[in-house]
């Protein structure tokens, strides 16, 4: 599903994850984001969406940037899918 669009933000709000399921980051809708790797917490801080292009912050002070793209997470190196939540 791909992420939808609210005035000129795309939606990022949910879980995302890698194919193989071990780094998984949820995008809260306050602007922060909690990321695990391999069931381990590994980051949080905030993010901020313009258009479909994420800032994030992390609370190190550690930053890092992201794109939507056709319904895909690109992270730095990391592709990510939004997680589909079951009925």
């Amino acid at each position: 599903m791909a992420g939808t669009v609210e005035g000129d933000r795309v939606d990022v709000v949910g879980m995302w994850v890698t194919a193989d399921g071990h780094i998984r980051q949820e995008l809260l809708p306050d602007g922060r984001y909690d990321e695990a790797r391999g069931g381990r917490r590994a980051y949080t801080g905030r993010y901020t969406v313009t258009g479909s292009h994420l800032d994030y912050v992390d609370d190190t002070g550690f930053t890092a940037t992201g794109d939507i793209r056709d319904g895909v997470l690109c992270h730095e190196h990391l592709v990510l899918y939004r997680e589909q939540k079951s009925s």
